[in-house]
């Protein structure tokens, strides 16, 4: 009769446990959600095998909360022609939140590109500018930031950084 007790008393406690979670579980809860919230965007790069610049940016979108997926790719001429960015291309190409960044975009343009959510394709530092992320020394104001429209348009400037 004991174990008839017992099983009705464990019973109680998993019904309230249910209908009402303990401390432990909401503490569990926020803190998962915390970190989830603490962590940045993910990130797909795409990026030639043998490019060490572009190595560096991944390390430098990682060190500002980046969640980077690093994809070598032998044919990055496909993959900007996919992704629309021919028209202002840089050495690597990186998907973040339904938006193309090309190349060595300082975070502050992609922070901002995130929080207004303009309608355009994405943003690119064309080339390989000297005085961007992962390719040197940054000076603020002097690197060009453009914005890649959806309908063939020509690029305009997204941001001076």
């Amino acid at each position: 009769m004991k174990t008839g007790i017992t099983m009705t008393i464990i019973n109680t406690e998993l019904e309230h446990t249910m209908k009402e979670p303990t401390p432990l579980i909401v503490a569990l809860t926020l803190l998962l959600n915390s970190v989830a919230a603490i962590a940045g965007p993910a990130v797909t790069l795409y990026k030639s095998p043998n490019c060490g610049c572009c190595v560096k940016y991944v390390e430098y979108l990682k060190e500002n909360g980046f969640t980077v997926k690093s994809i070598d790719q032998g044919d990055m001429d496909s993959i900007k022609k996919r992704y629309g960015t021919s028209r202002v291309p840089s050495c690597h190409t990186a998907l973040i939140n339904g938006y193309v960044v090309e190349g060595h975009v300082p975070v502050g343009a992609i922070n901002r590109l995130l929080k207004e959510k303009p309608a355009i394709v994405g943003i690119s530092a064309p080339g390989m500018p000297m005085n961007s992320p992962g390719m040197g020394e940054m000076k603020k104001g002097t690197l060009t930031v453009y914005a890649i429209p959806k309908a063939g348009e020509p690029p305009k400037v997204f941001s001076v950084e």
